[in-house]
């Protein structure tokens, strides 16, 4: 660190901090940095390096210097401060090269007439990158409210209560800042009794996000209109195999979609349900007792009809008393895994398990999830509860913590 080589340090500095820059991400501040004692430790590092860069030069030898301390400072601030905080932080620094030439008599050497050049040149560079950070900061609270739009038009929040039933959905990304994929659920009140569709589509990204508008779209119109649901089933693949031809990407990227279509028929207490391909739903008994309810001959996925000819769909029946909840998810849930490599069971975390309601049931499943996770997940997870309410039911039932039996 010795004067003359200052300013090629100072460089060295800022090309750190450029790459720390670029790793932040945004939320509060244009660099948020995760967690709060992760950004509060970064947020005190140009004070910090301020002071090292004085105590420095105060303790060395003339033939050293704390430039780059005072260089890196504001590039340092820029990310996670304001336009205003990064400026004072690079007058700060560059006061303090002044004050410490000042005291060693040095003021108007050309060493120190660089260092301050130095410094005051990186903290304008410190100013630009601010503003650039904060303009992509907000261009990406604007995607975000796209997005939630977006999810709220495609996989709207469905009614707590519709028909008597007790409802509560939850869609979980596995991407952070992701808040729609291939993983689709829908509730509605027909003239047939409540209907329900939890799917999944195979892939990624708009392609998927396409195909769950096509399968959404054909769901709500045809459970108003289809009587039965071996019907519904026929007409959301006719509407997937006529999108195929009209978009050769939803064809051929996607291709089809596992899924399972429910009907309550008001006044009868059953359920009945046709699974293509789906995993298979859970019956949560009032009891703590659990049923899987498994389709007695497997089917194949929607969009997948010309390979099930001669095999046609069959509505399947259940009890459904007063006191159950039904629970539906999609694979997110059965494929998470633990550090080991073993696969979450919700059928094995959730039998002898009582919850007040379906929205109590869905909070225990997800932080469940995300304890047997680690807090990972390596695919999008939807979840749909429907619970049929029972006499005395808050009075009976109970809120017990899931965890492994």
């Amino acid at each position: 660190m010795r004067r003359r080589p200052a300013p090629a340090r100072g460089t060295g500095q800022e090309s750190s901090v450029l790459g720390l820059g670029r790793q932040q991400g945004g939320d509060e501040d244009p660099g948020g940095t995760g967690s709060g004692a992760a950004r509060t430790v970064v947020r005190a590092l140009p004070a910090v390096l301020i002071a090292v860069g004085l105590a420095f030069d105060l303790l060395t030898p003339p033939s050293y210097t704390g430039s780059p301390f005072f260089s890196a400072a504001p590039l340092i601030a820029a990310p996670v401060f304001s336009l205003l905080g990064t400026l004072l932080t690079g007058v700060l620094a560059s006061l303090a090269v002044v004050l410490l030439h000042l005291l060693n008599s040095t003021t108007w050497k050309v060493e120190a007439l660089t260092e301050l050049v130095t410094v005051i040149t990186v903290a304008g560079l410190a100013i630009l990158i601010n503003r650039v950070v904060r303009r992509s900061g907000e261009r990406l609270a604007s995607a975000r409210g796209i997005a939630e739009a977006a999810q709220r038009a495609v996989l709207p929040k469905p009614a707590e209560r519709i028909a008597g039933l007790h409802v509560c959905a939850r869609y979980e990304a596995a991407q952070a800042d992701a808040f729609i994929g291939g993983d689709l659920y829908a509730v509605q009140d027909t003239p047939y009794g409540v209907r329900l569709a939890v799917g999944d589509v195979r892939g990624k990204g708009l392609g998927a996000v396409e195909a769950v508008a096509v399968v959404l779209g054909a769901f709500r119109e045809a459970a108003e209109t289809e009587p039965t649901l071996e019907g519904l089933a026929q007409r959301l693949e006719r509407a997937l195999a006529r999108e195929g031809t009209r978009r050769d990407s939803l064809d051929s990227v996607e291709g089809f979609t596992t899924c399972v279509l429910g009907e309550i028929p008001t006044g009868a207490q059953v359920l009945r349900l046709v699974n293509r391909g789906h995993p298979e739903p859970l019956l949560l008994h009032a009891d703590g007792r659990l049923a899987v309810l498994a389709p007695a001959e497997p089917a194949l996925p929607l969009g997948m009809g010309e390979l099930a000819e001669g095999r046609p769909d069959r509505a399947e029946e259940w009890p459904f008393p007063a006191g159950t909840t039904l629970l539906l998810y999609t694979d997110g849930l059965t494929e998470a895994r633990d550090a080991a490599g073993v696969f979450y069971d919700p059928a094995a975390r959730l039998t002898g398990r009582v919850f007040p309601g379906p929205g109590e049931l869905l909070g225990a499943l997800s932080s469940d999830v995300r304890r047997h996770t680690g807090g990972g997940a390596t695919d999008d997870m939807a979840l749909l509860a429907v619970g049929r309410p029972g006499a005395g039911e808050p009075e009976r039932r109970r809120t017990v913590p899931v965890v492994a039996p």
